[in-house]
């Protein structure tokens, strides 16, 4: 007869693997981290989910279970460093007869430890301090919370009902009792203010003034930064007084889920008119939309935009870009190897802001994101390039943002 796999045992030895790959990579960096990734039992967060695999064509995602894939395997990949799907569309997934899927859209998930590490370095928590997390997910990263500052240290707010319960259900399970909130993250928690650290597990268009306000002067709010065509990185903003808030992208680029209450709409606008616009050439492609640095400035000149490519009447490839607010628009269709043409119109000459944007960046030497800063007020919200004073964008206003109390 088989004996049962000793999953405790396997799973042990299996965070000390994940802990010596995150510290020989560099995300792990001081060893009270590293202890909470040697604790605490990434498996009990996710005893089902999706993985997403590399079969071309439209993505899909297969379902991993001890049942379905092995204890031993279902272990292994529990403690990859990868973000591993546990619901799509908001919707609970039937576990009574998992299928794949394909083109759904993820809406909650265990992220990859690295990334989850590397914000928790990026913190700076010392012994003593209360932290409020903004979307507790499966509850991994509240938990690794829990064991380096004791759970009664610990807020997390989470506004999915269904997500909340099963995070507190594993939570229980591992020892840990934080306070559990199910509420709109973006509004922060009013009753356990102030607290010394805010971090975010979720993507927003701005930064809550909730967040800064909940957060005594001298702490941090961690957070990332996106928008509806990209993410722009995860910034450290140290709290000052009078709601403002002031600091730096530490990184570019985490792979954060906006926040569902900044989603954007479902209708992408309307495809405007063969006639519609002014049409010029210009040098600057679509394909700059997508590149690392060119997007980046992308989505800070064009906050409330978004693209999509698809064939005009007559067969021309078209990229276009709208503005969901305004009703602007640009249609890039090709013109030769190294020129395009550009059909504006709407408000704003969206093309117009973005190869402003694009020309600033580029006579910067084309910097990183760790280049930019970011200063939130009271009334503005503004990323910078190099120092405060230097060429700035605004990032959305509330209104763009849904209307949150923020």
């Amino acid at each position: 007869m088989t004996a049962e796999p000793d999953i405790d045992s396997i799973a042990a030895d299996l965070r000390y693997q994940l802990a010596a790959r995150l510290t020989d990579a560099g995300h792990l960096r001081s060893p009270q981290w590293r202890a909470a990734v040697e604790a605490v039992p990434r498996h009990e967060f996710v005893r089902r989910f999706y993985r997403e695999t590399d079969a071309p064509g439209l993505t899909t995602w297969t379902p991993v279970t001890p049942e379905l894939s092995g204890v031993k395997e279902w272990l292994r990949q529990a403690y990859t460093d990868e973000t591993l799907i546990t619901q799509f569309d908001g919707r609970e997934i039937d576990w009574t007869d998992p299928q794949p899927i394909s083109g759904a859209h993820p809406t909650s998930s265990s992220t990859l430890p690295a990334l989850v590490v590397d914000m928790l370095e990026e913190l700076q928590v010392h012994d003593g301090m209360n932290v409020m997390e903004i979307g507790t997910g499966t509850g991994y990263s509240t938990a690794l919370m829990c064991r380096r500052l004791g759970a009664g240290q610990v807020t997390s707010i989470e506004t999915d009902p269904d997500v909340a319960d099963r995070a507190r259900d594993a939570l229980d399970r591992c020892g840990y009792a934080p306070r559990l909130i199910i509420g709109d993250g973006l509004t922060g928690d009013p009753e356990g203010a102030p607290y010394d650290r805010t971090i975010a597990t979720c993507g927003v268009r701005r930064i809550p003034r909730s967040w800064v306000r909940q957060t005594r002067p001298g702490g941090i709010v961690l957070a990332t930064l996106r928008g509806w065509m990209r993410s722009l990185g995860l910034v450290r903003l140290a709290i000052g007084h009078d709601e403002r808030a002031e600091g730096r992208f530490v990184s570019g680029d985490p792979s954060f889920m906006i926040a569902r209450q900044q989603d954007a709409p479902e209708s992408l606008g309307m495809i405007p008119a063969p006639d519609d616009g002014a049409s010029r050439s210009t040098p600057y492609g679509p394909e700059l939309l997508i590149q690392p640095g060119s997007g980046f400035m992308a989505q800070l000149a064009m906050s409330a935009a978004r693209f999509f490519s698809m064939p005009a009447d007559d067969g021309t490839p078209c990229t276009y870009v709208l503005n969901t607010t305004d009703d602007s628009f640009a249609v890039l269709t090709p013109k030769s190897d190294d020129e395009w043409n550009v059909r504006q119109g709407g408000p704003v000459a969206l093309w117009d802001v973005f190869e402003n944007a694009l020309d600033i960046w580029r006579a910067a030497d084309s910097p990183m994101p760790t280049e930019f800063g970011i200063t939130v007020t009271a009334e503005d919200q503004r990323v910078w390039l190099g120092s405060p004073d230097g060429p700035s964008w605004s990032l959305p206003t509330r209104a763009e943002t849904g209307g949150h109390p923020a």
